[in-house]
């Protein structure tokens, strides 16, 4: 627990430095499917921090839920990613990103990499080092960690709901 609260922290710091140096921010709301030596489901809010669209910020609260050995389980995450794409006055290569990250429950922590199309599609791998080895309902989290993710602005959302 201590970890997390490490974790988060620092992500609290990450976030007001990057304030700091006029960044935008804009609001995200996330859906996606977690595998984590078993199947989850991932809702959650992100934060998206840029200056130019070469390198953005994402820093996000998600829970993941599913079902463990036969239980309905609840599982909390705290999530932080770089979104990276250097070609510059290339309108086609920069609608994908590379992406590196890392994320964070009570059970688990999981740095990844990946890659993400405008930043609305997200696929992403990593591993996991369990925290707590008692796991989620006994059954330990830990192995290869799989993201697939859909990220929509809040602005969009807010467009489509006034029509």
């Amino acid at each position: 627990m201590k970890k997390i609260l490490g974790i988060t922290f620092l992500l609290i710091l990450f976030a007001n430095q990057t304030a700091k140096s006029q960044l935008t921010m804009h609001k995200l709301v996330h859906v996606g499917y977690v595998y984590q030596n078993q199947s989850f489901a991932e809702l959650g809010g992100r934060l998206l921090f840029l200056e130019n669209d070469d390198m953005i910020y994402r820093l996000g609260a998600a829970a993941m839920l599913g079902s463990a050995n036969g239980k309905f389980a609840v599982l909390p995450k705290i999530q932080g990613d770089i979104l990276i794409n250097f070609e510059r006055n290339v309108d086609l290569y920069h609608s994908y990103y590379f992406l590196a990250g890392a994320e964070a429950t009570t059970k688990y922590i999981a740095p990844k990499i990946g890659a993400t199309l405008f930043g609305i599609i997200d696929l992403t791998g990593g591993y996991a080092f369990p925290i707590d080895k008692s796991g989620i309902n006994g059954k330990e989290l830990k192995g290869l960690n799989i993201n697939f993710t859909l990220n929509l602005p809040l602005v969009m959302l807010n467009d489509l709901l006034k029509k």
